[in-house]
């Protein structure tokens, strides 16, 4: 509107000006001021409208800015911009005398941070047995109570220990150390620890995926499995291909009883194991690995003759004893639904060479047993998985074996043929992450070995604490 009355006002000023010489010179004039006036009008007009629709966009940009405003709320910036101007500003506007007196904390109390994790597991069994002699054996059992402890006992080194209690004992099962990174992909492991022989073995009980180990893995390193103390490097080794690989050396005192008898010497024993891991696709991978376990026995039962008669005495040989390992495991998994469908093909193999003197000649003797086995298992939802594991071990034969000086069960028996198997199929019940049930059927065949028995366990598993249940 100001654009407007100026330039009405400057065409009046101009029209009131000097009178000119003539009127036609004056009309002409008037004509020209008139034709000036009128494309003022116009480009007065247009910048009018341009500025109306300027100034009706920027208020509707700022109506959208507000609505979105408060909807979402400022901008995590703004708004923390915002709140520490209000702190500034609060600040400066309190008075010295208002300011509190200050207050000492012990600085004790935040030493709790350096307690190790606690967690606590429980195995209980309640089994029923029958053998071919009608022999019916119900039998309730709480196997393990588990004490674990875990902590970082700086950036680059964690402790963990496990204590198994049961109803007889405590004692310790695990108790290591681990730093990480003493060389490029190298870790090392100090302290007792279950060994990585094949990968089942490394497993706590609690953490297997049926009731007991397999059958051949107890008979030839004994109930516990392999578990011994001393050094473990682990290197984590440049890829083969679009494979991964790691190697694993142990060095520890060969005081297995099964494998290294009467170990005076203390000679300790030397396990290797390499593991390969690829992946097929998305949703399936096949894990691969070879194991070697070599140890020494030296101290023996020998009959020696006399000419006074013949006696029993101890003898000291240094004999080697040698396991050797195959693991294979085949999962598939889908990305998208893991937590409901699997399935999971693992099965092992192990070999035992074992050389002994001959309990009478002396002459050495080479001892072998073996057996494996195999297992396939689903989950079919969350909380449900099922499986069916079969295991077989066939011993060596001596015919001293029972000799009660040699004692070489289960490695050997006096008997020809001696062999035995078993098949279990298992159903695991999750009802948390810290609670689990299973139900098992075991058929165990024995031919000179073991009586043929057919069991059913429910076993209950549970876990206080923040590790779950942890394999190893």
């Amino acid at each position: 509107m100001y654009l407007r009355s100026t330039a009405i006002f400057a065409g009046v000023f101009l029209m009131m000006g000097p009178a000119t010489p003539s009127l036609a010179q004056e009309q002409s004039e008037v004509g020209q001021l008139r034709q000036m006036i009128v494309e003022l009008q116009q480009q007065i007009d247009a910048m009018q409208a341009q500025y109306e629709a300027e100034l009706k966009g920027l208020r509707a940009t700022i109506q959208e800015l507000l609505d979105r405003t408060r909807k979402e709320g400022p901008p995590e910036e703004d708004a923390a911009t915002l709140r520490e101007l209000a702190r500034s500003a609060a600040a400066a506007a309190v008075d010295e005398e208002e300011i509190p007196d200050k207050v000492f904390r012990a600085g004790g109390l935040s030493l709790q941070a350096l307690n190790p994790e606690i967690s606590v597991t429980g195995d209980m069994l309640g089994t029923y047995s029958h053998t071919d002699a009608n022999v019916d054996r119900w039998k309730f059992k709480f196997r393990n109570l588990g004490l674990h402890f875990e902590s970082y006992l700086d950036p680059y080194t964690r402790f963990k220990a496990a204590v198994p209690v049961n109803e007889e004992e405590a004692k310790i099962g695990e108790a290591y150390m681990t730093r990480f990174g003493v060389l490029d992909n190298v870790n090392l492991t100090i302290g007792k620890f279950r060994q990585q022989f094949g990968v089942v073995n490394r497993w706590h009980k609690h953490g297997l995926d049926q009731v007991d180990f397999p059958l051949a893995l107890r008979r030839i390193f004994g109930n516990g499995g392999l578990n011994q103390t001393g050094v473990s490097i682990d290197w984590t080794m440049p890829p083969l291909g679009e494979s991964s690989q790691e190697l694993t050396c142990q060095l520890t005192n060969g005081e297995n009883s099964r494998l290294f008898g009467d170990n005076s010497w203390h000679t300790p024993c030397l396990l290797l194991h390499y593991k390969n891991f690829r992946d097929l696709s998305k949703d399936m991978y096949l894990e691969a690995g070879l194991s070697g376990l070599v140890g020494w026995n030296d101290s023996w039962s020998e009959f020696v003759w006399h000419p006074d008669g013949g006696r029993w005495c101890n003898t000291h040989k240094r004999l080697p004893t040698s396991v050797f390992g195959g693991d294979l495991a085949l999962r598939w998994e889908p990305t998208e639904r893991m937590r409901y469908r699997n399935l999971e093909w693992r099965s092992e193999l192990y070999y035992l060479d074992r050389q002994i003197p001959h309990p009478v000649t002396g002459e050495r003797e080479t001892l072998t047993a073996w057996g494996g086995f195999t297992y396939v298992q689903s989950k079919l939802s969350r909380r449900w998985e099922i499986g069916l594991r079969a295991d077989y071990y066939d011993p060596d034969y001596k015919d001293y074996a029972d000799m009660a000086t040699v004692a070489l069960a289960p490695l050997a028996y006096a008997e020809h043929g001696a062999q035995c198997w078993q098949i279990s199929p298992y159903a695991t019940w999750f009802q948390s992450p810290f609670v689990r049930v299973r139900v098992e059927y075991d058929h165990l065949e024995g031919h000179r070995v073991d009586e043929p028995e057919d069991a059913i366990t429910l076993q209950v598993i549970f876990a206080a604490g923040p590790h779950k249940h942890e394999r190893y």
